[in-house]
């Protein structure tokens, strides 16, 4: 058990046998302990090396062992000097460590007291979600935009859900109708009902959204380029602004239900909930991409759903199609985002 003083197991055996016996030489030790010659001149060797054996006064040539209130006590202060200067150089790093954290703190504390806040690639976008999770008291709210959810994404957001759970905070998610084209998207929205998430569907979503508290809105920089950033919104106006715009598209979305969600009810000549999204968006000037990811869909199904509704009205351009469902009615009460 003196490892801790740097004396190995077999030069405290020899250590050992030369203080009772301080006349053996090599071939001696050799027969008492039974041992090669080469391990029993190493293990002399490393007592030599720590001072537990020394050259003989009275023998040329000859060792003597040194006592072990001497030598043994030697060691084990060494060994107690270096830990308390491991300890103080811990003290040193320890003062350090917490000048690094405050200095960090303050940091954040300037950078996080401005209304918009700018988040840098995925890793720090959800290690910053992860902290308002945690520090999530009351509720949040989601909007989920395109459509089919990645496996990563779902992934990712389980734990949040569970831990948001656990504490009883109240979650509302919309996501697009066209979820219902993906199974493993609809069985992960049926997991998050499960797990008391609200979860209804709406036509289309103007950008990805999630707001805690109704203090703090995460979306993104760009939502045609997720790789372009995030930003966090704070201040009275912008999140009352973001809250009001999440209760409205609420308030007209569709209870997800498991299944494909039911069709409102309407005349024969009204149009479908993305039907008039996708009038509404055509008519802000939108691109076929800009329409479809707003939707949730392909390119190609959202040129799709555009042709059948020119078709409908007898319109020849896109202009001429939203100012004839204008005139027909087509367009009253659909989602103002």
């Amino acid at each position: 058990m003196l490892e801790p003083l740097g004396l190995g197991a077999e030069a405290a055996e020899v250590y050992r046998a030369v203080l009772k016996r301080p006349d053996f030489g090599v071939e001696d030790l050799v027969a008492t302990l039974g041992w090669r010659p080469e391990l029993v001149r190493a293990a002399l060797d490393e007592c030599v090396r720590l001072s537990l054996v020394k050259p003989s006064w009275e023998a040329p040539g000859g060792l003597r062992a040194v006592s072990p209130g001497i030598g043994l006590q030697a060691l084990l202060t060494r060994q107690e000097n270096e830990f308390l200067e491991r300890q103080k150089r811990i003290a040193e790093a320890r003062i350090e460590v917490a000048r690094f954290v405050d200095e960090y703190t303050a940091a954040q504390q300037k950078l996080r007291s401005t209304v918009i806040e700018r988040l840098m690639g995925i890793d720090e976008i959800r290690a910053r979600i992860e902290e308002f999770t945690q520090d999530c008291k009351s509720e949040l709210f989601t909007f989920a935009t395109g459509g089919l959810q990645s496996e990563a994404g779902r992934q990712a957001s389980r734990p949040l859900c569970e831990e948001l759970a656990q504490r009883n905070v109240a979650m509302r998610s919309i996501y697009l109708d066209s979820v219902h084209n993906d199974p493993a998207t609809v069985e992960h929205l049926r997991w998050l009902h499960r797990h008391g998430d609200q979860v209804r569907t709406t036509a289309s979503l103007p950008s990805r959204m999630l707001m805690f508290d109704r203090t703090h809105a995460v979306l993104p920089i760009d939502p045609d380029a997720s790789g372009a950033g995030a930003l966090v919104l704070r201040g009275q106006g912008v999140i009352a602004a973001l809250s009001e715009l999440f209760d409205r598209v609420w308030e007209s979305a569709i209870p997800f239900s498991g299944g494909r969600p039911q069709p409102r009810e309407r005349g024969e000549e009204e149009l479908s909930g993305q039907e008039q999204a996708v009038l509404r968006l055509l008519g802000e000037g939108l691109t076929d991409e800009v329409v479809a990811r707003k939707l949730g869909v392909s390119v190609r199904t959202g040129r799709r759903i555009t042709a059948d509704l020119m078709a409908r009205l007898g319109a020849r351009s896109r202009f001429q199609a939203g100012l004839r469902a204008a005139q027909l009615g087509w367009l009253t009460g659909s989602e103002t985002v």
